[in-house]
Order: structure tokens, then sequence, then C-alpha cells
């Protein structure tokens, strides 16, 4: 199988999701596009949340349930946030939408940014885009990714409908990260461990729901400044 073809795959899905959620956009009303946008914001969520809970509930022999991994988690968001608030990651992917809002001469769409960066979380961060990649990167599998193209047609058609043209940019966003994951898995593959990957899937679960938060309500969190966390989580695990 040739390896990065998932991401390809992918990308090309949010593409086409765009598409028809923009074509689609002229022809639905503004307070049709709220509750759109409402609707995808909670799904979001729930998404997100069950992504975490599946990995880090835990059903003991005697029926009761505990969790694991919450110190691991809560340090990882706490000091990843701290290091993306001081390296301004929201703020240069802000500026990296401005750039793009120029070049596809996109200039008069106030919603350009927003749609890009909002877009760009939901579909760029997350256990599919990470395991897919890491299982496009070692085996050349690209199954992962293809069914997350799925489930990103979806979602993107639905954001664009409400937040316009920026959210099909995302596509270039999951090119450059999942592209370079499969790149890395590819060459360091084996060095990760089923315990590494466990506690990047319940962060990014956490990420992705902090973004169906800013989609049900005004922006609150600065989620692209959490990203740093899913670094540090799989270098705390290693001890």
């Amino acid at each position: 199988m040739i390896k990065g073809l998932g991401t390809l795959i992918n990308a090309a899905a949010i593409i086409a999701g765009g598409i028809v959620g923009i074509t689609f956009k002229r022809f639905i009303k503004d307070n049709y596009q709220e509750t759109m946008l409402k609707a995808t914001g909670f799904m979001v969520m729930f998404m997100g949340a069950a992504g975490t809970l599946s990995k880090m509930l835990v059903i003991n022999n005697d029926l009761t349930i505990s969790t694991i991994g919450t110190m691991n988690i809560l340090i990882s968001l706490a000091f990843g946030g701290l290091i993306g608030e001081i390296l301004d990651i929201d703020g240069h992917l802000q500026k990296f939408g401005i750039w793009l809002r120029q070049k596809s001469g996109s200039e008069g769409d106030n919603m350009f940014i927003e749609g890009f960066v909002t877009s760009s979380l939901t579909v760029g961060i997350g256990a599919m885009a990470i395991m897919g990649s890491i299982s496009d990167g070692i085996y050349g599998d690209y199954s992962i990714l293809a069914a997350k193209g799925a489930i990103d047609f979806v979602i993107i058609l639905a954001m664009a409908a409400s937040m316009g043209k920026g959210c099909a940019f995302s596509s270039v966003t999951v090119f450059l990260v999942q592209g370079s994951m499969t790149l890395l898995a590819a060459l360091i593959g084996n060095m990760f461990t089923e315990h590494m990957l466990m506690y990047v899937s319940m962060t990014g679960g956490i990420l992705i729901f902090c973004v169906g938060v800013n989609l049900v309500w005004e922006k609150t969190i600065r989620v692209a400044n959490l990203l740093p966390a899913l670094i540090l989580t799989i270098l705390i695990s290693m001890f």
C-alpha cells in the first residue's frame, strides 16, 4: 500500500464536504445556519467526550468503575496550555488563516478565519487523526483515515453551510498535520507504544470537546494553545 494515501483521501473528503456545504449555504436562512452550527457543536462535544471516556473509564472485576490517567492529562493540559500561550499558537493559526484568506481572494468573507481555525481544530486532532496517521505511516493502512474522511465530510458540510468557505481550507491543515504524523510514524513508528497512544487519544478527545464548546457558545477556549498537551502526555507516559 502507498503510505500517505489516507491523508490524501481525508483531505479530498473535506474539500468535497466544504464545496457541498458552501453550495447549499446560500439557500439556508441565517437562523437555520445557527441551529446547524449549534447541533454540530454538540455532536463534536459528545464525540470528544466519548473518545476520552472510552479510554479513561475502567470497569473493575467487581463491576465498579474507576478512572486512569487523570493526573497525566491534568498536568499535560495545564503545562501544555502554558506553553501554548507563551508560543501563541492560536495567534499563529489565526495569521495563517489571514494569509489563506488573502491568497484565496476571500478578503470580504468575515467568517473565513473563524471557520478555518474552528474546522481545522475539529478535524485535525483526535484519536482517529493520530491513530490513522500512525497506522498509515507504519503499515500503509489507510482504512482509519478513509473512515475519518467520511465523518469529516459530514462535519465540514454542516460547518461550511453555516461558517462559509474557510471550513473547506481545513483540508490544508489536515494535509500538513496528518501528513507530518504519517511521515514521522514511517521513520520512528516503532517507538510508539499502546500506552502512549492511549494517553494521546484521551487528551485529544478533551481538545475536541473544547472545540465543541466554542461552537455552541461564544469562543471561550483557545484550543490551539492546548496542542502542546499532546506532546507532553506522551513524554509523561514514558515514566
